[in-house]
């Protein structure tokens, strides 16, 4: 029998005989790959139906979300699972009906839809559903309902319509959410936010093991299951690891106060990969195995798409989302398609390996997409939610200073290629969103990091890690040398938090949001610093 932490020697044949990259397809590979294509039979095949009546305990346990808002769409996340922390979720591999409800009021005496969905167990009872012809820039209010059960309510909105003049829209951007690390305290604040939309920019989860009292959380109340303690590898190691994070009761209280727009960086499937290029030194297509099973349950715990539902190792995660004639949003994805990093990833001193211009962080395919995006933009705003630090940041303000291979430091060609694609579609107003680095920076983005004279082509605003790297300190041991280091930092703070930004028709205001503890919970939330950019006028000044 094979181990429950192991991939099946079945799957892995299977693997080694398809071979490096398209082992996975959706031909005949994929039917020998079942685990990570499967699809919910039709017919007499399908799994039988559990009456909703015979649920006896809360299957609501993981809470609600919604995400990827429309002009006239809201997405609807649950996931039934009443034993969250056991491999089925506690229920047998049965099909359920749930029963849907949208509403104009908290109260649900103005509903405006209702439905069934059904939640199969091949997606491990998770229900994913569109609900489609509202009117736009509208809020709404959702629940879920299993037999005698009801979900909690959420809250969730539509986008504006295409031609809207819309003249605000306020967004808060997150990032890494290690559990072993701390409390999720930010997004207890975050809930309490008057926001429109939440990006969140990568690491959702942490592959990394979780011991019985929650690592940093140093739980004495409750002791978490063994299981939680090793490196996640299968499609049931992730979907777990999913349960442990989605059972946190503020991340649930964040998820049902806003909408998520969401995009993954490395660690939701394993620490610093590259395309199909492992850490670590495991054969391309083991480590694709891992990727199906990381992507597909990515999926399935997400409030996302059937556009972006994976097909074995691949998913495309890249999309584009309007909101009005105030801002286009292009999500990037700058894991699955990037080149190896240079030097050997780490922080290097840059040279001819790292400055080839065949090197690529986003792939052609989706570079050729964003590029085609901005030319056929008419937002006052275009800003791109994505991953890794795209400012040159260097580690010291010498000669030799070195740089991130992991980040566009690592991928200049490719950042050369955005930056000009932008200025010949004529985007004006470009703002970066990014996560990945467990500080918060406001940068400016010249058009040469070499000259700190040349002009201001955007800006980027880095949200902080949620609980990644534990309390944190408002100045970090690196920041005088990353200061002066940098001339176009014009922020750099190493608290845990979230920050907000306000986007308006004549400039757009940034809050830095922090708290000062995460290894304990209850900690308050500061602006620690405000900062304002001009349309027409990019760079950021303090507000």
């Amino acid at each position: 029998m094979d181990h429950p932490h192991e991939h099946s020697e079945e799957l892995r044949a299977a693997a080694r005989h398809f071979g490096r990259r398209r082992f996975l397809t959706v031909t005949g590979a994929a039917a020998a790959l079942a685990f990570a294509t499967q699809l919910p039979a039709a017919g007499a095949a399908a799994a039988a139906e559990l009456d909703g009546r015979r649920v006896t305990e809360d299957p609501f346990t993981l809470g609600v979300a919604s995400g990827d808002p429309l002009p006239g769409s809201v997405l609807l996340w649950t996931r039934l699972a009443p034993r969250p922390f056991e491999p089925d979720g506690g229920l047998p591999a049965n099909r359920v009906s749930v029963h849907w409800e949208l509403a104009r009021d908290e109260r649900f005496t103005r509903t405006v839809r209702r439905g069934r969905a059904t939640a199969h167990p091949e997606f491990r009872h998770t229900v994913h559903v569109e609900v489609d012809h509202l009117d736009p820039g509208r809020e709404f209010f959702y629940r879920f309902r299993v037999g005698d059960w009801t979900s909690p309510v959420g809250r969730t909105r539509t986008a504006p319509a295409p031609g809207a003049r819309n003249t605000g829209l306020k967004l808060a951007a997150v990032s890494c959410q290690a559990y072993h690390d701390g409390y999720f305290t930010a997004y207890r604040h975050l809930a309490e936010e008057d926001v429109d939309v939440v990006f969140h920019l990568g690491d959702y989860l942490y592959e990394y093991a979780v011991n019985a009292t929650g690592g940093a959380r140093a739980y004495t109340d409750r002791t978490l299951p063994a299981l939680f303690d090793r490196e996640t590898l299968t499609l049931e190691d992730y979907r777990l690891r999913y349960a442990l994070y989605k059972s946190d009761p503020d991340l649930r209280a964040a998820h049902a106060a806003h909408p998520f727009v969401v995009t993954w960086d490395d660690h939701e499937t394993e620490n610093n990969y590259a395309g199909d290029t492992p850490e670590n030194g495991v054969p391309p297509e083991e480590f694709l195995l891992r990727r199906a099973a990381a992507y597909r349950a990515y999926w399935e715990h997400q409030p996302l798409r059937a556009p972006q539902r994976p097909v074995g190792p691949d998913m495309r995660l890249y999309r584009r989302l309007r909101f009005g004639r105030l801002a286009q949003f292009d999500i990037l994805d700058t894991r699955q398609y990037r080149s190896d990093q240079a030097y050997g990833d780490g922080w290097q001193v840059p040279g001819p390996e790292s400055e080839d211009p065949a090197r690529t962080l986003t792939g052609a395919t989706q570079e050729r997409w964003l590029l085609d995006g901005w030319r056929a933009s008419h937002a006052r705003w275009n800003v791109l939610p994505q991953q890794v630090v795209l400012a040159e940041r260097r580690d010291r303000p010498t000669a030799d200073f070195k740089l991130s291979m992991d980040s566009w430091d690592g991928y200049p060609a490719s950042r050369q290629r955005i930056l000009a694609g932008a200025r010949a579609a004529g985007v004006e107003n470009l703002m970066v969103l990014t996560g990945d680095v467990h500080v918060g920076y406001g940068l400016d983005i010249k058009a040469d990091f070499r000259d700190p004279s040349s002009r201001t082509v955007g800006t980027e605003i880095v949200a902080t890690s949620i609980a990644s790297g534990k309390d944190g300190a408002d100045r970090p041991s690196n920041y005088d040398r990353l200061m002066r280091a940098n001339p176009h930092l014009r922020f750099f703070n190493g608290r845990r938090g979230y920050v907000t930004v306000a986007l308006g028709t004549e400039s757009a205001r940034a809050d830095f949001r922090t708290v000062p503890y995460v290894t304990r919970p209850g900690a308050p939330v500061t602006t620690a610093a405000s900062f304002v950019t001009q349309v027409g006028d990019q760079g950021l000044t303090p507000a």
